[in-house]
């Protein structure tokens, strides 16, 4: 079953703390601070692979967590980094941040990867706040937290030639007879309901064809699984347009041709800048002296497509109408460009995205004033509330920030209760 779209809840790995440590080896009776440094918290990486074909693993789980950094240990060792998650999806996957919108990457290559939440910084161990008035730092810096999101995966085939056309056609017949391909056939319409993927080896050359599933009146504005199937044409590089010619069920195939170019055209006008060529498909069943293929044939060549005769079950005119696709193709590639090289995407985790990493808020409640933010709560996890050192820089911190003063607009007096994160003190005009 393909499955392409999921949502999943992704975490980094939290970095390790500083290490408070002091040398104690004999004959060393005061031995300096030589805590070391925390590890870094590992990323999350989302990365494509080619052997990938559905987001069918993403369906059961949803959760998926980097290794955090290990803690400073003494004689400044380093902790060690936490290992780096690396989640593989199929080439064509796009990641999107849920609570933005943004798109994160969009993965069209093999190998091509996106560092999809970053690992939290390691702290730094008492060591380095050694300095000529402070010999013996009781305090060191609390690792940076891990980075969680919730990021939606979302697969759009990439295919080098896409059949279309309603369903009942013939699609499937012909991606049987050109590949290695095995679809279900038979003669229901929507008997495909998902896309099919099969190689073509011709000319000594190969290339992937999508058989899309069948579209109908409307599918543009989601009727039947129009948008399911639609979206997946979007990669596809040319396009072959099955048409039942014969008119055995009753449908005139001009009528046919046209109704599916103004599906293509209402989902995205881009789709009709493809490269395309027409298929008319089940010539035996056209009625013996009927001039229902010329006059298709006419019409659609006025238009500017190429048109091939097809008897899928017998193999008669695929061969014409694959070389005639390869040739497309092969245009195609010569003259295109990666779309996507020249974009940059949006880095997610940059200092200045979290516009609010710094800022502390205020709240009231009674008696107290209630503190909290993301940097101030790293600040909170490096003191030492034993340390007259370490909590004057938790102070000042809260005064730069304006929060001292936007408390006395509050009403904040000697002595009212200050409570950051479950620590209450009394505050104090002069610290």
């Amino acid at each position: 079953m393909l499955v392409d779209k999921a949502r999943i809840k992704i975490v980094s790995g939290k970095g390790g703390n500083g290490a408070v440590t002091f040398r104690r080896e004999p004959f060393v009776p005061e031995g300096g601070p030589d805590g070391g440094d925390g590890g870094k918290g590992g990323d999350v990486i989302i990365r494509a692979n080619r052997n990938l074909t559905t987001l069918m693993d993403f369906k059961y789980k949803k959760k998926f967590k980097a290794e955090d950094g290990q803690d400073g240990m003494r004689k400044k060792c380093f902790g060690k980094d936490g290992e780096d998650l690396i989640i593989e999806v199929p080439v064509g996957t796009m990641v999107t941040d849920e609570e933005t919108g943004l798109l994160m990457a969009d993965l069209t290559s093999d190998g091509q990867s996106v560092v999809a939440a970053k690992g939290g910084k390691g702290g730094k161990g008492n060591v380095h706040y050694k300095s000529s008035v402070r010999q013996a730092p009781d305090f060191a810096e609390a690792g940076d937290f891990a980075k969680e999101r919730y990021v939606i995966l979302e697969l759009k085939m990439i295919a080098d030639v896409g059949l279309v056309g309603f369903p009942n056609v013939g699609k499937s017949s012909i991606l049987s007879v050109s590949t290695n391909a095995r679809p279900k056939i038979d003669n229901y319409h929507f008997t495909t309901l998902e896309p099919n993927l099969g190689v073509v080896e011709i000319s000594d050359t190969e290339f992937l064809m999508a058989d899309i599933a069948g579209i109908i009146e409307g599918a543009h504005k989601g009727l039947g699984l129009g948008l399911d199937f639609l979206k997946h044409i979007e990669r596809t590089r040319v396009l072959i347009h099955v048409v039942d010619v014969s008119g055995s069920e009753g449908r005139d195939p001009r009528e046919d041709f046209d109704k599916i170019m103004k599906e293509l055209e209402e989902y995205s006008p881009k789709m009709l800048k493809k490269p395309m060529i027409v298929c008319a498909n089940k010539m035996d069943l056209v009625p013996e002296g009927s001039d229902i293929y010329e006059d298709f044939r006419k019409y659609v060549t006025e238009k500017g497509y190429d048109i091939y005769p097809v008897v899928a079950p017998t193999r008669k005119g695929v061969s014409e109408l694959l070389y005639a696709a390869l040739a497309k193709l092969n245009e195609v590639r010569e003259n295109e460009q990666d779309e996507y090289e020249d974009v940059q995407w949006f880095d997610f985790d940059r200092d200045d995205v979290d516009k609010n990493y710094r800022v502390v808020n205020v709240e009231k409640k009674g008696d107290m004033f209630i503190l909290s933010g993301t940097q101030l709560h790293k600040i909170f996890n490096s003191t030492n509330f034993n340390d007259t050192t370490s909590l004057r820089y938790l102070y000042k911190y809260i005064e730069k920030s304006g929060a001292i003063k936007k408390m006395k607009e509050m009403g904040l007096k000697e002595g009212d209760t200050v409570s950051i994160y479950d620590y209450e003190m009394e505050y104090i005009e002069e610290f």
